[in-house]
C-alpha cells in the first residue's frame, strides 16, 4: 500500500483532488454507507476535512488549496483504510456526531446514529407528564444518548449503565469531555442488575436487537463494532425481553420507557400481539422505536413473564 500512496501522492495535488479520488475509490470498492453519511462523496470529504484540520462547513475556495506532501500521505492513509479494511469513517476519525454533539468512538463501542436524537431533541413529547429528575441509558454503549439526555434536561440526573467495561470506559471519557461527571454516573450493569433501588421518569435504551439472520447478513462495515452491542439471539429479542420484564421495577409512577429495535420490530409484534405499543415515527428516517408507559407495563406484566 505504500508504495501506491507515495505514487499517487505526486498526482493529487489539492483538497478537490483527494476528496474525488477518494469519493471514486470508494464508489469502486461498493463501500456501504450507514455510520453518518449515505454516499461515497460525504464520506471522502469528512476524511479528507479531518484529516487537515478543516471544519466541515469550511468556505468551497479551500478545495483548491493544494497539500503539503505530508499532508497527502496522511489524507491517502485514511482514504486507503477506508476502502481496503470497510473500517466505517468515525472510527478512523475517533469521533462522531449525535444530536449536534460529538462523541468520543472507537471500536469498543457502537457508531451513534441512533433515531431516538429526534426524540431527545423534541424533549421527548408529547408522552413526558413533567420534566424528568432521573434518566437512565441502559446499554449505553458510548454514552451519547444519555449524555445528550443530559444536555437536554440540565436539572437531570442521569445513569448510563451497560454490561461491557470497555464501552463503559468510553463513556467515562464522554462524560469528562461534556462536562458533566456532576449528574452523569457510568454503572457496570447487566442490564437492571445493579440498579437496585433506582428508579427513573425515563427509561430509554438502544439494546442489541440484530436477529440471527441479519446478523449474518451485514456489511463488512458493521464487523467492526462489539458483536455483543449487536447480537440478540436468534429473533433479536433476547435482552427486550428481559428489560419488558423488570423496567416497571425502575420506573416512577408516570415514567416511560424508549426502546429502539430496527429490523426486529416485526418479532416483538409477532410475540406480543396483544401489547398496546406505540410505535414512533420520524421525520429523518428510522423506525422500529417503541414506548410504553409505566401503567401499560404493569398492566400486562403477566404477559412479559411467561413469554
Amino acid at each position: 500500500m505504500q508504495d501506491s500512496i507515495d505514487s499517487l501522492a505526486t498526482e493529487l495535488i489539492t483538497v478537490r483532488d483527494y476528496i474525488r479520488w477518494g469519493a471514486s475509490t470508494f464508489e469502486r470498492a461498493g463501500l456501504y454507507f450507514g455510520h453518518g453519511t449515505d454516499n461515497a462523496w460525504d464520506d471522502a470529504v469528512q476524511i479528507v476535512l479531518h484529516t487537515l484540520n478543516l471544519p466541515p462547513e469550511s468556505d468551497q475556495m479551500v478545495l483548491d488549496a493544494r497539500l503539503a506532501p505530508s499532508e497527502r500521505k496522511q489524507v491517502l492513509k485514511l482514504l486507503s483504510r477506508r476502502a481496503e479494511e470497510r473500517v466505517p469513517t468515525p472510527y478512523l476519525l475517533g469521533y462522531a456526531w449525535f444530536c449536534g454533539m460529538r462523541f468520543k468512538v472507537d471500536e469498543r463501542v457502537l457508531i451513534p446514529r441512533s433515531p431516538i436524537a429526534e426524540l431527545i431533541e423534541s424533549g421527548f413529547q408529547p408522552w413526558l407528564v413533567s420534566e424528568p429528575k432521573r434518566i437512565l441509558d441502559l446499554c449505553t454503549g458510548s454514552g451519547c444518548i444519555g449524555l445528550a439526555c443530559a444536555d437536554a434536561f440540565p436539572h437531570a440526573e442521569v445513569d448510563l449503565a451497560d454490561i461491557s467495561t470497555d464501552a463503559l470506559a468510553v463513556a467515562a471519557e464522554n462524560i469528562a469531555w461534556h462536562q458533566m461527571g456532576h449528574r452523569v454516573v457510568a454503572v457496570n450493569s447487566d442490564l437492571f442488575d445493579s440498579l437496585s433501588g433506582r428508579r427513573y421518569d425515563i427509561i430509554v435504551s438502544n439494546p442489541p436487537y440484530v436477529d440471527a439472520q441479519d446478523m449474518s447478513d451485514l456489511p463488512a462495515e458493521y464487523h467492526h463494532e462489539p458483536e455483543l452491542a449487536l447480537a440478540a439471539g436468534n429473533d433479536g429479542l433476547d435482552l427486550v425481553r428481559r428489560i419488558l420484564i423488570e423496567a416497571p421495577k425502575h420506573l416512577s409512577e408516570d415514567g416511560i420507557l424508549i426502546c429502539e429495535l430496527g429490523n426486529s420490530w416485526v418479532h416483538l409484534q409477532d410475540a406480543y400481539p396483544e401489547i398496546p405499543f406505540t410505535w414512533l415515527e420520524f421525520e429523518r428516517g428510522g423506525h422500529g422505536v417503541f414506548l410504553l408507559t409505566a401503567g401499560e407495563l404493569l398492566a400486562h406484566k403477566d404477559a412479559f413473564s411467561t413469554r
